[in-house]
């Protein structure tokens, strides 16, 4: 053992020169070292974060952010102007993320409609006692997209109220209807009320007298119709251009001029369906349904068969909510329309709603309903038969539509003067029908 530590005490002698050289050089290298690691590392290997800083990872980015004080101004700037680009990126994107969203909704109407009900309204539910089962009619609204038309966002912002306004479309043939119709509008107090202008005669017309009023961007299959068309032609563009209040998230009560307002009609809404719609109707039957036997004696024993029928909803006045089956409905019509010219809006507007899917068809997939006949009147229904009842003659409607009759001026003001203005031989001088009454005053 003391052999032993008396041979490497011997060795360790002979190499002491070395070993102070190596000593030097570890101290040179450690006092390097130091001045390197002081120099990228100032705040030491473990620097003390702030609470943000702590829940994140030691990344590049946090080492760059901890040496920025050594950059110049250039790099400085140049970081910020990337930042700014990554925001402006983000945005971007953010809107192209919705758009997506709203593609994908309207790709997936065409598939599994069971599967799509379950995604939307959430688990399934077991049915109930009898008698106690209802299915559901109210859709949800679509998710709005402001940046579908933004100029015409700010517009509605200021216009609806619980985001639903009247929308009515004119041009300067129909402007001496336009007028009774916002007298009758401002006298019965409705707030959301918006003419979309088809020309610069109905901008100065509403801008003069306080009406809200949009006039579109320029656009030449819209505006040829617009400035010239007939009233039908006019008419069948309403559901182009309702479209974008529907995508911005609105609900709308679509109006002709040829209505007189009498009361609030967002104080009668249901708003339980995709549409509500006024009818051609006149009775019970005929506003809202009945089994019609057709007769063919040359079958014998089945000679009778039964049928559904219902008179058509008009589409001058109708209330539409912003979901995916009344924004496919517009297209619908809309389309039919631009192949099929000579085409009666409202005809197609009904085939559209109420046929319902067989081979080689697809029905539309809406929920629907017809508002009370009495209260959204029709003239056929008010001159054939509110004006001769004693107690019908006492209520009051809350629109009254001119659509049977061709004299639609003067039958609209003989409206004002009975039902505002109290003249109770106001409505008597009018026939029935469609005779064209051309001075009502003077005959």
């Amino acid at each position: 053992m003391m052999a032993g530590l008396g041979g490497r005490k011997d060795k360790g002698s002979s190499s002491s020169l070395s070993g102070s050289r190596r000593i030097w050089v570890a101290v040179f290298i450690g006092i390097s070292m130091g001045c390197i690691f002081a120099f990228f590392f100032p705040h030491g290997f473990f620097p003390s974060y702030s609470a943000s800083q702590t829940t994140h990872p030691l990344s590049k980015s946090n080492l760059r952010t901890g040496s920025s004080s050594c950059e110049s101004p250039e790099k400085i700037n140049k970081l910020k102007s990337d930042i700014m680009g990554l925001s402006d990126k983000n945005v971007k994107l953010e809107k192209q993320v919705t758009e997506l969203t709203q593609k994908l909704r309207l790709a997936d109407l065409g598939k599994d409609h069971a599967q799509e009900q379950f995604m939307v309204l959430g688990k399934p539910y077991k049915a109930g006692p009898f008698g106690t089962v209802k299915s559901l009619r109210t859709n949800p609204t679509v998710l709005p997209d402001e940046s579908a038309n933004p100029r015409l966002a700010k517009i509605l912002a200021k216009v609806a109220v619980r985001k639903e306004l009247i929308v009515v479309l004119a041009n300067t043939n129909v402007k001496p209807m336009l007028e009774i119709q916002v007298t009758s509008i401002k006298k019965s107090d409705i707030p959301n009320y918006l003419v979309v202008a088809l020309d610069d005669a109905i901008v100065e017309f509403c801008e003069s007298n306080d009406v809200y009023v949009y006039k579109r961007d320029p656009d030449e299959d819209v505006d040829v119709i617009a400035k010239g068309g007939s009233n039908h032609a006019v008419s069948g563009l309403k559901f182009r251009i309702l479209r974008e209040f529907l995508q911005l998230g609105y609900s709308v009560l679509l109006s002709d001029v040829d209505i007189v307002y009498l009361q609030n009609p967002f104080l009668h809404i249901y708003r339980d369906s995709d549409v509500e719609s006024m009818t051609d109707g006149h009775n019970n039957m005929t506003a809202y349904g009945y089994n019609d036997v057709f007769d063919e004696p040359a079958m014998g024993w089945a000679r009778y068969a039964h049928t559904m029928r219902i008179w058509v909803y008009n589409s001058g006045l109708f209330y539409i909510r912003p979901t995916i089956p009344s924004i496919e409905l517009l297209d619908r019509v809309a389309n039919r329309l631009a192949k099929e010219p000579k085409s009666w809006d409202q005809a197609v507007f009904n085939e559209e709603l109420f046929f319902p899917s067989y081979p080689g068809y697809s029905g539309l997939h809406i929920s629907k309903r017809t508002m009370d006949f009495y209260l959204f009147m029709n003239s056929k229904v008010l001159f054939k038969t509110v004006r001769k009842d004693k107690n019908l003659k006492k209520l009051r409607p809350v629109t009254v539509h001119v659509n049977y009759h061709p004299d639609k001026l003067y039958r609209m003001q003989a409206v004002v003067n009975y039902y505002v203005d109290g003249k109770q031989d106001a409505l008597d001088i009018f026939p029935d029908g469609s005779e064209w009454v051309r001075n009502p005053k003077g005959s």
